[in-house]
């Protein structure tokens, strides 16, 4: 997922997102099979349909898209007019929309009665939502409600099991930059019938330790280069970047769980 709050998606202008979408899409040339999904929401629904245009333009699979999150105090049938204007002007019939639910950033999120709206006039293209919420009771809710035929991907590690047991299908976090490779265990485990209690304390714990660091990209995109030597991608304003020692100090600390 390209432009989420790691990828500091909203720091960025449309130009410069055509110009990363177009790289991309010549990078998957060489990975088949390869999906991308790009975050495409902004508070103005005409730069919103442009940029989701120009993600299936570009060959992208799907597209995560925020709510207008200014105006915070808006009513259901508001934002449903809203999506229904991007996905009407901006989704084909054989691809899809994610709504990018994380109150926590935006003040607004996805009721259960919007998400029932979108889904009967969408079945479609308005495939769910990636819960960022960080609310166990909001998972629960979508998954007895809707099942498995609302698309739910968790964005809270530490919930990652009880989202699994409430029909969520899957992962897109921040921490899993580096901690993949146990997610991937817990979801192995969860769909071999076996209990996953023992990884997912791990991944609370690992979790826990990179919530201390707020906002998480500075310190995620430092510790991607210090661990895995991935390049040393620095961070747009207002965020600033990590202090080298802290960078070293926190890594060999992260190591340790």
């Amino acid at each position: 997922m390209l432009f989420g709050t790691t990828g500091e998606g909203t720091s960025f202008s449309a130009k410069e997102r055509q110009a990363l979408l177009q790289t991309v899409k010549n990078i998957r040339k060489e990975l088949n099979g390869f999906k991308i999904l790009a975050g495409t929401g902004t508070p103005s629904l005409s730069e919103t349909i442009e940029l989701t245009k120009l993600a299936f333009d570009l060959d992208c699979d799907g597209v995560v898209v925020l709510p207008p999150y200014y105006f915070r105090k808006v009513s259901d049938d508001g934002l449903f007019n809203w999506f229904s204007e991007v996905i009407d002007n901006a989704v084909p019939q054989n691809k899809f929309l994610l709504g990018y639910h994380i109150p926590p950033m935006t003040g607004i999120g996805f009721s259960l009665s919007l998400l029932e709206k979108l889904k009967d006039k969408y079945p479609t293209q308005f495939a769910g939502i990636k819960d960022s919420s960080h609310d166990e009771a909001y998972a629960s809710a979508v998954g007895q409600k809707f099942g498995k035929d609302l698309l739910v991907l968790n964005g809270t590690d530490s919930y990652f099991h009880h989202a699994l047991k409430n029909n969520a299908q899957g992962a897109i976090t921040a921490p899993a930059n580096l901690i993949s490779d146990n997610l991937r265990k817990l979801w192995d485990l969860y769909n071999a019938g076996k209990d996953p209690a023992e990884i997912q304390n791990k991944i609370d714990q690992q979790r826990h330790f990179l919530e201390k660091f707020s906002p998480i990209a500075p310190m995620l995109k430092a510790l991607l280069h210090y661990i895995h030597g991935l390049p040393q991608w620095g961070v747009r304003l207002p965020l600033e970047n990590a202090d080298e020692k802290i960078i070293e100090q926190t890594a060999q600390e992260f190591l340790k769980i």
